[in-house]
């Protein structure tokens, strides 16, 4: 019957008659039913439209940037919003919509980035300790030795000895989010690790990396995902506080947290340099995090029956 029902999804979203798919189409017993629930909630499917926003805006910026984004004009320093410059400029003349734009990219990046790295060694160090008891606590007693420290003090001590670079921001804030998602990972390795369908492959002699391929990781990608979406929003927001504090991205580069750092020097004289940066921040932040809740409860059976 599922089988059935998915076919039929599958080709409804591909006939040519772009009004005969409709999400009330999709039913519980389809595989897709988790999409439906996700764009019927509307916090998540505004908060995947603003996403999409930003990640438009960051791809296309040489396109859509007015201005150059490291363009010294003096004449212009510290213009208030405007016709020709939308979020003002700084004071060097330099267009603040132009360089958050330009922002976006790099936080885009981290996150992004962050989340992959994070994601692939927090999954490899998650399964084995999960699976092999031997490693389990030595493993995990060093993972929660690095989750004792506050993320941002760890942060900016991997920084002081790596230096600031977009590259050392990545390295340093995919150390600090491993442990969570090894965490995770290791979790539902060990409830999943018991089941009778492990056991069975077991039992007829499969490998282990068959074995945590196959049935245990495909088992923890559910939870996986979600906090994937807030190591994103995490990393984003960690990236902006050490470029605030200025043991991140260097100062010239353009980026929320630098923006924001220069903004608050003449807050008083010029607030735009600091709120239309600071806003964006926020703003994306939000829409990731609302994004994950109701991607948590598209794909979690017991969050829908709450």
């Amino acid at each position: 019957m599922a089988l059935s029902d998915t076919r039929g999804d599958l080709a409804g979203a591909s006939s040519p008659k772009p009004r005969s798919f409709r999400l009330s189409s999709i039913t519980p017993a389809s595989r897709y039913y988790w999409i439906r629930l996700l764009l019927e909630n509307p916090a998540a499917r505004l908060s995947l439209l603003y996403i999409a926003l930003v990640v438009a805006l960051a791809a296309l910026a040489p396109v859509i940037a007015p201005y150059n984004p490291t363009f010294v004009n003096p004449a212009d320093r510290l213009q208030g919003p405007s016709v020709d410059y939308w979020f003002g400029t700084d004071d060097l003349g330099r267009d603040v919509f132009s360089r958050a734009i330009y922002g976006a990219r790099i936080s885009l990046l981290v996150g992004l980035t962050v989340m992959i790295i994070s994601a692939f060694f927090g999954s490899v160090i998650g399964l084995v300790a999960g699976f092999y008891d031997r490693v389990d606590t030595t493993i995990m007693r060093v993972m929660d030795g690095m989750q004792a420290f506050p993320s941002i003090l760890l942060a900016i001590a991997i920084m002081a000895s790596l230096g600031p670079a977009t590259r050392n921001v990545i390295i340093a804030l995919s150390i600090v989010y491993t442990p969570s998602i090894a965490r995770l990972v290791r979790g539902s390795t060990l409830v999943t690790r018991r089941l009778a369908y492990v056991e069975s492959a077991k039992s007829i002699g499969m490998r282990d990396h068959l074995i945590l391929r196959r049935y245990i990781y495909m088992n923890s990608l559910s939870p996986l995902i979600v906090q994937c979406t807030f190591v994103v929003a995490f990393a984003i927001i960690s990236e902006a506080s050490l470029s605030f504090l200025g043991a991140g991205v260097p100062p010239e580069t353009a980026t929320w947290g630098n923006m924001v750092q220069n903004g608050q020097r003449v807050l008083q004289r010029a607030w735009w340099l600091a709120v239309f940066p600071g806003t964006m921040l926020f703003v994306t932040v939000l829409a990731l995090n609302l994004f994950g809740d109701g991607l948590r409860d598209a794909l979690d059976p017991r969050s829908r029956n709450r």
